[in-house]
């Protein structure tokens, strides 16, 4: 069972439709209303009907033809998106530990006899995993409940018994034991499980051709360059601070620090859509949105369970699936991820280098 809060606004009387938000990102990252209202899953009449409507009602143009130069966003329509950017990722954090709660509530009803066995699983972001639970969804024997959280807030919730497995994830280099600091508190608890699930590769998702030129993190302070951050507690903002700081950069030099998305798929929308020029994230993520990609860092991808739900059917098929041919193919089929061959469970504190 997925659940889902969402933020809706009204300014006055008119009620912004998640649709135009999208369309708004698809024009900015297009440039024509055609391609934009495909992008966004709209006909153009469709498309050029909510921009209409809006505009009458907010008494200005979102957008601006022109002869031979497209579509491009007027005035109130930037702000109006950029406001959306600023805003809603400052409400999300309340809108996931919402969806959180209620989840754990529904989790606790007793099943009743012919339902299939249950697994909840929350993780931090990834495309695997998203594609994983496209497969599961299909499945009679088994019903997963998989929620996307920071890699901290996963693991805080398997402490308060919200879920059965907790995904995380850790750079492979050396001194992971400093970068892992905020972890260790959850890992080291009695009974505590972890595996290595798979590798995938983060580095800097820029926009096509890299026209800033951005090769290292240190790149990140140069005058101009706009960045798009993950939120606190996540694995990839706790690996991008560590990097940081044995390079020697301040985040205060970095123009966009403040600025925070909550998936590897946000950060990537953002830059694709003209409104960050480089974020840190997953190789998958940058090409799914047509991005160039700049390798920093191999990582490795966990799963965390107490020894004493792993043999729960629920997990158990979870697990086995997991642990099955079908899904290092998937593994393997994405940009910079790698397959790492069975699951071995080990204390969890035994990850930490």
């Amino acid at each position: 069972m997925k659940i889902t809060a969402q933020i809706r606004w009204t300014l006055d009387s008119v009620e912004i439709e998640p649709r135009l938000v999208t369309l708004l990102e698809s024009i900015a990252r297009n440039g024509n209303l055609q391609d934009a209202a495909q992008s966004a899953g709209l006909s153009y009449r469709h498309a050029w009907g909510l921009l209409e409507a809006a505009s009458t009602e907010l008494g200005d143009q979102l957008v601006n033809r022109q002869q031979g130069r497209g579509t491009q966003l007027a005035p109130l329509g930037t702000k109006l998106l950029e406001g959306m950017v600023d805003v809603n990722g400052s409400l999300a954090a309340g809108l996931r530990e919402g969806e959180a709660r209620m989840a754990a509530h529904i989790a606790q009803a007793p099943p009743s006899v012919s339902n299939p066995a249950r697994v909840t699983l929350f993780a931090s972001h990834d495309l695997a995993l998203t594609q994983m639970r496209e497969i599961i969804s299909k499945r009679n024997d088994l019903k997963l409940s998989l929620q996307f959280h920071g890699s901290l807030d996963c693991l805080s919730a398997m402490r308060r018994n919200q879920c059965e497995l907790a995904g995380f994830h850790l750079p492979s280099i050396p001194g992971t034991r400093t970068l892992a600091a905020q972890l260790i508190p959850f890992l080291s608890l009695k009974g505590w499980k972890a595996t290595r699930l798979f590798d995938r590769t983060q580095g800097l998702m820029v926009k096509p051709g890299n026209p800033k030129k951005l090769v290292r993190l240190a790149d990140l302070s140069q005058k101009g360059v706009r960045f798009v951050n993950r939120q606190p507690g996540s694995g990839t903002r706790l690996c991008l601070d560590f990097l940081l700081a044995q390079q020697g950069v301040s985040p205060a030099n970095v123009h966009g620090y403040a600025h925070e998305e909550f998936t590897h798929a946000a950060v990537a929308a953002t830059v694709a859509s003209g409104m960050a020029d480089v974020a840190f994230g997953i190789e998958a993520a940058a090409k799914e949105q047509g991005l160039d990609f700049v390798p920093v860092v191999n990582e490795h991808y966990y799963l965390a369970a107490r020894a004493s739900v792993l043999p729960r059917p629920g997990v158990r098929a979870l697990l086995e699936f997991l642990d099955s041919r079908e899904f290092r193919r998937l593994v393997n089929n994405l940009p910079g991820y790698r397959s790492v061959g069975k699951l071995d469970w080990v204390n969890a504190m035994d990850i930490i280098q």
